[in-house]
């Protein structure tokens, strides 16, 4: 059973920085692409970055030269830098494996607030 726990979420001002953490137990960690997305109320869940096996990166625009994915296969875990925090980034954040997100269950996810 794969399961996943975000943390590091906040509030934090507008242009200011946090990093998220997954910790990944079960499974195969090393051989799962891995992804962070996020959620509003009412919203769908958006995919905002992915990184690859190989270590490949892809971000949405909305994130990208602002957040950076990263991934440490000894612990199992994925991060995400951001940086220059906007309101807009209100979210509650999660992690996954995205061809998985069918079969592993969701994590709690962690809340970022960015507000003044």
């Amino acid at each position: 059973q794969v399961q996943f726990v975000e943390s590091g979420g906040g509030l934090v001002q507008p242009g200011g920085s946090l990093r998220l953490s997954c910790v990944v137990s079960g499974g195969s960690f090393r051989t799962y692409d891995m992804g962070w997305y996020r959620q509003t109320p009412g919203e769908r869940r958006e995919m905002i970055a992915t990184i690859g096996t190989g270590g490949r990166t892809n971000y949405a625009e909305s994130v990208k030269g602002r957040f950076t994915i990263s991934r440490d296969n000894t612990e199992k875990a994925v991060y995400l830098q951001m940086d220059s925090l906007r309101p807009e980034d209100t979210a509650v954040y999660f992690c996954n494996a995205p061809l998985y997100v069918r079969d592993f269950a969701w994590g709690q996810g962690t809340q970022v607030t960015v507000s003044s």
